[in-house]
Formats: C-alpha cells, structure tokens, sequence
C-alpha cells in the first residue's frame, strides 16, 4: 500500500506533463472543421493586423494552435450572449490555471505549518485543473434557457423599435436599419452586421433576418422578416407588427409563467421535507414504544 502511494503521484505528474505537452503541441486543423468554419455564416475573421483584445489573447492563441471545437449549440449561446469563442477559450485556459496551481500553493502552505502528503494537493490540482477547464461550458448549459429569454426580451424590445420607427413614416428597410442603431446588446448588434451585410451586398435584408434568426433559433425574428416582407406587396405594416408584437409577448409571458411554475413546485419539495422531518420527531417515540412493547 505504501508502495502504491509512491507510485502515484509520479504517475500523475507524468501523465499531466504528458497533457501539457500535447496541450501545447500545434494541431492541424482536420478538413471537415475548417469548411464547417468558413462555411460558418458570421463575421469574417480579423487580419493578423487587427489587434486581439487583451481578454481574448490566450483563448485566440489556443485557436490558433489547436483550433476550436465548439458546438452549434454553444455557439449560438455565445452569439447571444455577444462573446467569442477566443473570449470563452481564453476564460477556459484561465480557469484550467487556477484551479491546477490554487491546491499546490495552498498544499504548499499548509506543508511549510504542517505535514501534508503530497498526494492529495496532487490531485486536488488535477481534479481543479478539469473543473476550471469545463466550468465555463458547465456554466452556458445552466444559463441556456436564461440567455434564451434574455434575447427574446431584447428581440421584443426590436419589435416595438420598429413599430415606432414605421410609424414615423419611415420605410421598412429604414426602420430596420434605424431601430437595430440604437442599443449594443448582442441581438441588436448581430441583426445590425445582418442588415450592413445585406446593403452591401445591394439586396433586401429579409432573407438575410431569416437565415440569421434560423441560426439563433429565435423563430420570432423569422416572423418579422415575413412581415416586413409584405411592404413589399404596399400592405400597411403599423397594425401587423402590433398584433404580431402582442402575440410575441403574451405567448412569451405565457412561456415564463410555465417556467416559474415549475420552479415553485420544485421549491415545494424542499418546503414539505422540514414538516415531515417534524412529524417523524414527534412519532418516533410513539412507535419506538409499540416496538419495544
């Protein structure tokens, strides 16, 4: 048994050298990657010219070296969110750090008062090292339904933006134009590089607001493509959007009522537990007795 405690923390400390040297090894990007990349409907890469933002240095090296491997899913979340996938790296890469050299300089201090064996802030760095490398995708599939919600609200907020905007006799594609120019939040900003895509490309913007509200799976940015479409037709779109809007809201509020009940019937599981802790204490020595006798 004391042999096997030697053994292995220097089988660890292999095994983490061997990871950290292919961690940091270039990898060639495989071939179905890269063309699901470029075939990636989205903002075209920055030059090598562009300077990186600080917060996104490590995570875009990471990139650079072993290429990224993030879902659809995840990077719609991201998307709705407003951040990169250098950024999310980059918060991975500072996570996996921390949590390995936190146990070690906590072991070490503790080691310098008091034997510690060295096996367990070994492990404990390992162990810290995965938990703050998987954290932040841990993190974006708790928040999946909030960030869902969130750019409904803001994409609900658009709609009425519009509505305004048309009802200051300006035209569809104006009021498209003119109410996505007026907040930075993420869903604004990614129909905004969808309306400037589709000037320059010199054609209408709604096939463009269909493929991005596809991509983001926000259906409610489908339907106002469809009804900003019907401009084209000389139909008058100041009473579709607020009864689409109207629609959009209440089945929106009718989705956050279900969901908030949910979570109270979840919460009554935790409040009827303390009343039966209460009533076995008061009848455990009534039965103990019928047993005992």
């Amino acid at each position: 048994m004391t042999g096997l405690l030697v053994l292995v923390p220097g089988v660890a400390f292999a095994a983490g050298l061997c990871l950290l040297i292919g961690a940091f090894r270039p990898q060639h990007v495989r071939l179905d990657d890269a063309l699901a990349a470029l075939a990636d409907a989205g903002d075209p890469a920055p030059a090598a010219s562009q300077e990186v933002p600080r917060g996104e240095r490590v995570g875009a090296w990471w990139v650079r070296r072993r290429g990224s491997a993030v879902s659809a899913g995840l990077r719609r979340r991201l998307q709705l969110q407003g951040r990169s996938v250098e950024r999310f790296y980059s918060d991975k890469l500072v996570g996996a750090f921390v949590g390995f050299v936190a146990p070690i300089a906590l072991g070490t201090l503790v080691g310098l008062v008091a034997h510690v064996d060295a096996v367990v802030p070994l492990v404990a760095s390992v162990a810290g090292g995965l938990l703050g490398f998987f954290a932040p995708d841990l993190r974006l599939r708790r928040d999946a339904g909030d960030i869902t919600a969130d750019a409904t609200e803001a994409l609900l907020t658009y709609f009425d933006l519009v509505t305004l905007e048309r009802l200051a006799n300006q035209s569809a594609t104006q009021s498209l134009h003119a109410a996505a120019g007026l907040s930075d939040v993420a869903v604004f900003a990614t129909i905004r590089g969808a309306l400037d895509r589709a000037r320059l490309e010199q054609r209408m913007p709604y096939a463009e607001l269909k493929d991005v509200g596809q991509s983001l799976a926000l259906p409610a940015l489908v339907d106002l493509a469809d009804v900003m479409r019907l401009d084209e037709a000389g139909a008058s779109l100041s009473q579709t959007l607020r009864a689409r809007v109207a629609e959009l809201r209440d089945a929106h509020l009718t989705a956050m009522k279900m969901a908030a009940n949910e979570t109270s019937e979840r919460m009554t599981v935790w409040m009827v537990l303390p009343s039966l802790v209460f009533g076995l204490i008061f009848l455990a020595p009534p039965l103990l007795k019928l047993i005992g006798s």
